[in-house]
Formats: structure tokens, sequence, C-alpha cells
């Protein structure tokens, strides 16, 4: 029963994870689209995803130029915390998302 309710939890922390990142890739990307520089770009996704602790490494962004597209591609680490399960990710794993959007 507790290795069930473990791996309930950890599901739970890994969907909201991916959902974070998928939406500060969007805004992220939002931003890229209107012409933000880089940098600004980055750190619309790191306040974004502020609820996992995103941070600048995990955004790459490649602004585009205008007419082109912006693409912006998240790469999150996460580890299990169910016990066994646990054991068959000893480093855990990347979450990666990567949002496409036309620059105007």
């Amino acid at each position: 029963l507790a290795l069930l309710l473990f791996g309930i939890v950890d599901f739970g922390r890994i969907f909201h994870a991916y959902l974070t990142i998928d939406h500060a890739g969007r805004e992220a990307a939002r931003a890229a689209s209107v012409g933000k520089s880089k940098p600004e770009v980055e750190q619309v996704a790191v306040n974004s995803g502020s609820s996992i602790n995103l941070t600048t490494g995990d955004v790459e962004v490649d602004p585009g130029a205008s007419g082109s597209e912006a693409k912006i591609t998240i790469t999150y680490p996460i580890s299990p915390i169910t016990p066994i399960i646990g054991e068959f990710f000893d480093e855990g794993f990347k979450l990666t998302d990567t949002t496409v959007m036309r620059v105007e």
C-alpha cells in the first residue's frame, strides 16, 4: 500500500514538473516571438517555472529572425522518490519540452 501511495505521489510530481516546463516554454516562445532578447526570454521561462526552481541553465533559446521560428527547449532533471522505482533511476531522468513559435 505504501509503495502504491509513493508511486501516485511520484507520478503527480513528475506530471506537475512536465506541465510547468510546458507552460514555461510557451511563455518564453511568446516572448521570443515579439522580439525580446535571449536573456529576457530565458528570464521569462525561469519566472514561469519558479514552482520547480527552473534555472537559466535548463533553458536553451534559439531566438530566430523576423519571419522565421523561435525555438525554446527546456530540459529539467527529476528523480523519483519511490524507494523501489528510485533504484532503477539512480541518476534520475530528464524531462524535455520543445516549443516553436513564429517570430513576427
